[in-house]
């Protein structure tokens, strides 16, 4: 353990450390599958408590370097809470302090600009009806017009707008960014996003006759959903996800 985690772990609440915990296994595993941009993209979740605080990537680390007590902690005006030697991405305070204030459920936010998520929503229908993953996504799914690199604040209200209360939102021309009640919904909803992009990449490609999904299906993919993950949605695979890091490097930990 660093010498930065012993001095942070005792002055955050027991809560407040697990949740750094899965956000900086979420940075990690993020890496791991190869959906990060180098510094560029950013992940945050709510700290637990009457405060409106959130944590997020200190900007200038590599996703695969990130962990629980490098986490800058922020108010929603992008003011650090405790002392950090680093700084944050504005782009992605503008994006993730949107939705934290406009979303009580959204306890973890995730952005990324995977290479074939970025290919999609560059695509003019967006997400097609193609694979068993497409379905889980189209069911809650929004877009939002791409604006330039999200720097102004005058965009939070329309990415709020669009948005809604959806919990997948293509950007287009831009990524892929999920919402989740907990770090392990939002990870386990890009793992469908991103893999739903990447079929739907590989199936056009084919050069052969497309067969879409009926929009029947498309409607009771919620419920099937729940049924499958017998209602823990993403925390059912958290656990081996975390055992799958933890085998290859558990200094996220710290």
């Amino acid at each position: 353990m660093s010498d930065q985690a012993f001095e942070l772990r005792p002055t955050v609440s027991a809560a407040e450390w697990q949740q750094r915990i899965d956000l900086a296994a979420c940075y990690r595993l993020v890496a791991m599958f190869g959906w990060d941009d180098l510094i560029f993209t950013h992940i945050s979740a709510r700290v637990p408590g009457p405060e409106h605080h959130f944590l997020i990537n200190p900007y200038g680390m590599m996703f695969s370097e990130i962990t629980a007590s490098s986490l800058v902690k922020v108010d929603l005006q992008g003011t650090k809470v405790f002392d950090s030697p680093y700084d944050i991405n504005p782009a992605g305070f503008t994006i993730h302090s949107a939705v934290h204030a406009a979303r009580e459920d959204a306890n973890c936010v995730l952005h990324v600009h995977s290479v074939n998520g970025v290919a999609v929503s560059a695509q003019d229908e967006g997400v097609l009806p193609l694979s068993q993953h497409s379905i889980f996504v189209l069911s809650s799914l929004a877009y939002h017009d791409y604006e330039g690199v999200a720097l102004e604040a005058d965009e939070k209200p329309r990415l709020v707008r669009d948005l809604g209360n959806k919990r997948f939102l293509m950007l287009r021309n831009h990524g892929l960014l999920t919402v989740g009640q907990s770090v392990a919904d939002a990870f386990v909803a890009m793992y469908f996003f991103e893999t739903t992009c990447t079929i739907q990449v590989r199936a056009l490609s084919g050069g052969r006759p497309l067969r879409r999904i009926g929009e029947s299906i498309v409607d009771g993919a919620q419920a099937q959903w729940e049924k499958v993950t017998r209602g823990a949605g993403g925390g059912l695979a958290w656990p081996a996800l975390l055992r799958k890091l933890d085998r290859a490097d558990p200094s996220y930990r710290t």
